[in-house]
């Protein structure tokens, strides 16, 4: 099994960095990116209700100076398995994000909807994207 979520996890970070620079031809970048990378189980029946909290929360996340990337992907064969995958500049962004009105109320209201999370804080060493 945890060799099942970090294949995953491996997977959607690639998939994550595909995404990171539309427009650009080649990217190469060795700056330290802090990355939050959050596997999380919803509660069967909270799905939807989780869904919306954490969108609300991702558009304004994206809107902090500091935040790069905020992506938010569901499993193919498990709707109830959300990974979050967030790039701040530093650390201390992403603190900040934990501190703004939205966070908090998306951490309020999504409380009793997950059953298991599992949060795996990555600093980058290479972003490698070709445009579209």
């Amino acid at each position: 099994m945890t060799h099942s979520i970090r294949l995953s996890t491996t997977l959607a970070f690639a998939a994550a960095l595909i995404a990171l620079a539309p427009g650009q031809r080649a990217v190469a970048q060795s700056a330290g990116l802090y990355v939050n990378a959050v596997d999380i189980d919803v509660k069967p029946g909270e799905t939807d209700k989780y869904l919306a909290a954490l969108k609300e929360n991702g558009t304004e996340a994206v809107k902090e100076p500091g935040c790069r990337v905020f992506n938010i992907h569901v499993r193919a064969n498990d709707p109830n398995h959300v990974f979050i995958y967030e790039v701040y500049e530093n650390a201390a962004a992403l603190e900040a994000h934990r501190q703004t009105p939205h966070f908090k109320k998306y951490a309020a209201t999504t409380a009793n909807m997950v059953a298991k999370r599992e949060v795996h804080a990555v600093t980058t060493v290479a972003v490698n994207v070709k445009g579209r």
